[in-house]
């Protein structure tokens, strides 16, 4: 199965945006036409967290994501474009009724410890995630297993409690890494990936070294990775620029013009499926009454933050996740435009009038958060809404802000495909975990569970945009901008052909994709 190609990707060196050919500051192809073997890649990753763990359950920021895809494979890998391609698994299919998804896995392949991968590890591993005792983040997607098996050593048998045309992306997930059977040792790092675990200090650093017999003979050409933790963006900046490190995530878009035209840099800019967010928690009494979500989604100016919070890195969004890299983007859903009189008018309506609240915010959700929030605050002042921008820690802030707090900023990176993004995080399934703003529409849910059962392709992206439309009309999201990933690099480490654009760094797997220039 294969998803929308209609994003962009695009490698910038000085003047080379919007050209076929990329061209660094020497004229030279910004690209080596064969990948070189060797030396040591050093990242500086901007969001971390100094309690996290290699537990597979509990992967959340990118510098984690990033570890995991170094140490450990999925059964499916999210290639350029959002194409599903097979990586511990060879191939799947479903059976007539999209209840049954059988895997088959590929053979010879070792753990660092010397195991070879078998059927009982990928068994293991999803269960991980399953029953009541799980404490994963991905427990929601999972919930809809009723029951996996090793049908064979090489064959894995999952059994669903309902149709499912979208499941095989949840085996890409960065959670549903496959590590060994019965082993809870998940510090150890043991998986079957590119690279093997020497050093992991939480908040810290990580040094991997490359596995010898990794099974991918066209990918690891480094000889190691190291990761630094360094959560000031003009830290990470410096640190690119004296060399200390080769690449970095989450250039700070009021910057990213001038670091592009620094000898010697390259600025990634991949559009794709990332937006920036103001989540309220529609359960609580502040914004329990849907036209008060309403009126603070008409309170915000969204081109300002586009030109001012993302310095033109983007483009405006209308509070709903399914942006055009999406196949089925609804395209017919009125924008949201900035209207202060009309958000006066439903306040009134809804007893809210002269409504004050406290926005929680830290640059850990994306870079500029803070400056964001205090935008919104001056926008929503218009209409007679009280913000009140409250700096947190940026450490915790994913464990102690984000989904307790009843108005905080936020973003999401996007999945793989619609049922993923919109089951994870606004489902009735993902209440009490991912759905942070505790959303619970029945109509949603009655579509969304259709449109996953749905064969007609013309029915299935009906129900899509009729969910798309109740979010974005309803939802505790407001999602101002679609953001376009801003990474950079040294001109002397060369990637592929093509970005992918569900994460950054390359969907978080650079470590794997990108090689120095010989």
């Amino acid at each position: 199965m294969t998803f929308s190609t209609n994003r962009r990707s695009v490698l910038l060196g000085a003047g080379a945006l919007g050209a076929t050919t990329l061209l660094g500051l020497s004229g030279q192809p910004l690209r080596a036409a064969t990948p070189s073997q060797g030396g040591t890649l050093r990242i500086g990753i901007g969001s971390f967290d100094s309690g996290e763990t290699l537990d597979p359950q509990v992967t959340e920021t990118k510098f984690m994501q990033n570890l995991q895809w170094q140490i450990r494979n999925n059964l499916i890998e999210i290639g350029a474009g959002g194409v599903l391609v097979p990586e511990l698994a060879t191939s799947w299919e479903a059976n007539d009724d999209l209840t049954v998804w059988t895997f088959k896995l590929r053979s010879g392949v070792e753990f660092h410890n010397g195991k070879t991968m078998d059927a009982d590890d990928v068994v293991f591993s999803i269960n991980l995630h399953r029953g009541e005792e799980s404490i994963s983040q991905s427990k929601s997607l999972v919930a809809v297993i009723s029951d996996v098996q090793a049908t064979a050593p090489d064959e894995v048998t999952i059994t669903l409690n309902g149709p499912n045309a979208g499941f095989p992306p949840i085996m890409a997930l960065t959670n549903l890494t496959i590590v060994p059977a019965d082993d809870s040792n998940f510090d150890a790092g043991i998986g079957t990936g590119a690279y093997i675990l020497e050093t992991y200090e939480p908040g810290v650093k990580s040094i991997v070294s490359k596995n010898p017999n990794y099974w991918k003979a066209d990918r690891a050409h480094f000889d190691s990775v190291q990761m630094l933790a360094i959560r000031d963006v003009n830290a990470r900046t410096t640190a690119l620029q004296t060399g200390e490190i080769d690449a970095m995530n989450s250039v700070d878009p009021t910057t990213a013009g001038l670091l592009s035209a620094m000898p010697g840099i390259d600025l990634i800019q991949t559009q794709g499926k990332v937006h920036y967010a103001f989540s309220m928690i529609a359960t609580d009494p502040l914004f329990a009454d849907a036209r008060v979500r309403k009126a603070m989604k008409l309170s915000i100016n969204r081109q300002d933050m586009v030109d001012k919070v993302l310095n033109g890195y983007g483009s405006i969004a209308n509070d709903q996740p399914i942006s055009e890299a999406y196949e089925y983007h609804n395209p017919n859903i009125a924008q949201h435009e900035y209207d202060p009189e009309q958000a006066k008018s439903l306040l009134k309506a809804a007893g809210a009038e002269g409504l004050t609240t406290t926005l929680h915010a830290s640059n850990t959700p994306f870079t500029g958060a803070v400056d964001a929030a205090q935008l919104f605050s001056e926008h929503a002042a218009a209409a007679g809404i009280k913000i009140e921008v409250s700096r947190e820690p940026e450490d915790g802030y994913w464990s102690n802000i984000w989904g307790k707090k009843p108005f905080f900023a936020s973003r999401w990176s996007g999945r793989a495909n619609e049922d993923l993004m919109l089951s994870l995080a606004y489902s009735r399934e993902a209440l009490g975990g991912y759905n942070a703003t505790n959303w619970d529409n029945d109509a949603f849910n009655v579509a969304l569970t259709a449109a996953r059962s749905e064969r007609d392709d013309a029915k299935r992206r009906a129900l899509y945009g009729e969910c798309q439309a109740l979010l974005a009309e309803d939802g505790g999201i407001i999602a101002p901008v679609w953001a376009d990933f801003l990474d950079a690099k040294s001109s002397k480490v060369s990637t592929g052909d093509a970005i992918s654009g569900d994460w950054d760094l390359d969907g978080n797997r650079c470590a794997e994709r990108w090689w120095f220039t010989a």
